[in-house]
């Protein structure tokens, strides 16, 4: 980690994704991301797993089921799923899982069924979780309320009300390109709170910060996040790269 200025907790790195994806990944080495790849359905993790060892020590994975995926999953495939992460060191985390209730029109049930079996997996396996949860607040928490784990908010944009709820039950935020835009919330969020329950991500290529907005997202880009919370903080940038470089190592157990 002494190699690493700061950490991209959450992005997806695919050929489907970047033209170029080798060159995405060297910018964010050049620019010394350590980058946590997501690979959140059947499909992507073999590639995930490929770039990981490829890029040893650069890339690092979380590896589960998107709430999307729950016509796409079954017990086998959770079987499978926590053979690959046995196999596998680079990976450091469950996810991402979690609710999604946006999209209409939404099995509940099935979700939290899917949810409710990636959570058992990381209390078995001792693994910290990535949690989607979107329009599904309530449901999210209660469900994580019947687990022993920890893990983080995946692109969290919630009220303080319910950070201090997921705080309580040992999650960190994700904290990305929302908090630039100049009608985010997360501002007053984060001068509430500070950074100490905060880690830094991209979900690259999706959410770019500003000035970037409506560009595709890259991992280097999760300076410009830290930049923020910086200004926002009133604290120094190397403070807040440290802040939450170390919230991020504890959590994933990174070296």
């Amino acid at each position: 980690m002494n190699d690493y200025l700061m950490v991209d907790s959450h992005c997806h790195l695919s050929k489907e994704d970047y033209e170029d994806l080798d060159s995405v990944i060297e910018e964010a080495i050049q620019e010394k991301v350590l980058m946590i790849a997501s690979s959140c359905d059947k499909s992507s993790q073999e590639e995930a797993l490929s770039l990981a060892k490829k890029y040893k020590d650069k890339i690092y994975l979380s590896i589960g089921f998107h709430p999307s995926e729950i016509n796409n999953v079954d017990d086998e495939d959770i079987e499978k799923l926590k053979e690959i992460i046995k196999e596998n060191p680079e990976i450091k985390a469950i996810g991402e899982t979690g609710l999604d209730y946006y999209w209409k029109p939404v099995d509940k049930l099935a979700q939290k069924e899917l949810f409710r079996k990636q959570l058992k997996l990381a209390e078995d396996l001792k693994m910290p979780v990535v949690i989607h949860s979107r329009s599904a607040t309530e449901d999210t928490i209660n469900t994580l309320k019947e687990y022993k784990v920890q893990g983080v908010i995946h692109c969290f944009s919630g009220s303080i009300e319910t950070a201090r709820e997921y705080i309580k039950l040992g999650f960190y935020l994700g904290i990305g390109g929302i908090v630039t835009f100049k009608n985010s919330k997360l501002k007053d969020l984060i001068k509430e709170l500070g950074l100490e329950s905060v880690i830094l991500e991209t979900d690259a290529p999706y959410i770019s910060p500003e000035p970037l907005r409506g560009k595709q997202n890259r991992p280097a880009n999760v300076k410009i996040v830290a930049q923020k919370l910086a200004e926002i903080t009133q604290l120094d940038y190397d403070e807040v790269l440290e802040i939450t470089r170390e919230n991020t190592r504890k959590l994933f157990d990174l070296d």
